[in-house]
């Protein structure tokens, strides 16, 4: 299929892809890793009050959204989500288990970005009751991705007071 004069380059669009998958798979991971290296099991389920998220539960939840958008959304995995458990979950998952679970995820996006087909970039799908194109969906998972990692790293130096050294990875 030949792009059309109006559709974005492939160079543009594989681009695009690499640095969303560069993001979620070692930037944002490596960080996330970070946190859960300075706080116990039961620090990554501490919350501020009853309407807050823990750690736990956003490690739920981005694992939730990102299969749900690039697995299934873009990929052919049948979605089989329920958002809602996620948030509502309250039992102590050990670190180790939500970390692998969250790994084993981005590496079933990172496989569906590397094969997804760039000139398909602009094709609308349905995601979550919404109609977005296969950019805005990759762009969702990313942006959403690095909002909650925010909450992740502020929750994580206000119960251990530590710099956690980003920087120095």
């Amino acid at each position: 299929m030949t792009p059309s004069p109006n559709s974005p380059s492939e160079e543009v669009v594989r681009a695009f892809i690499a640095h969303a998958r560069q993001l979620l798979t070692q930037e944002y991971l490596g960080k996330i890793e970070r946190c859960l290296e300075e706080l116990s099991d039961e620090q990554v389920w501490w919350r501020a009050n009853p309407e807050s998220n823990s750690i736990g539960n956003l490690l739920l939840h981005l694992s939730g959204n990102s299969n749900q958008w690039i697995v299934c959304g873009l990929g052919s995995a049948p979605d089989q989500r329920h958002r809602q458990e996620e948030f509502d979950e309250r039992s102590v998952i050990p670190r180790e288990e939500l970390l692998a679970g969250l790994k084993s995820t981005l590496a079933e996006v990172e496989q569906v970005l590397i094969q997804f087909d760039s000139n398909r970039i602009l094709e609308r799908r349905m995601i979550q009751g919404m109609e977005v194109t296969a950019l805005e969906a990759i762009f969702h998972v990313t942006e959403h991705f690095s909002m909650h990692l925010g909450q992740i790293i502020f929750i994580t130096k206000h119960l251990t007071g530590r710099n956690l050294h980003f920087y120095d990875l």
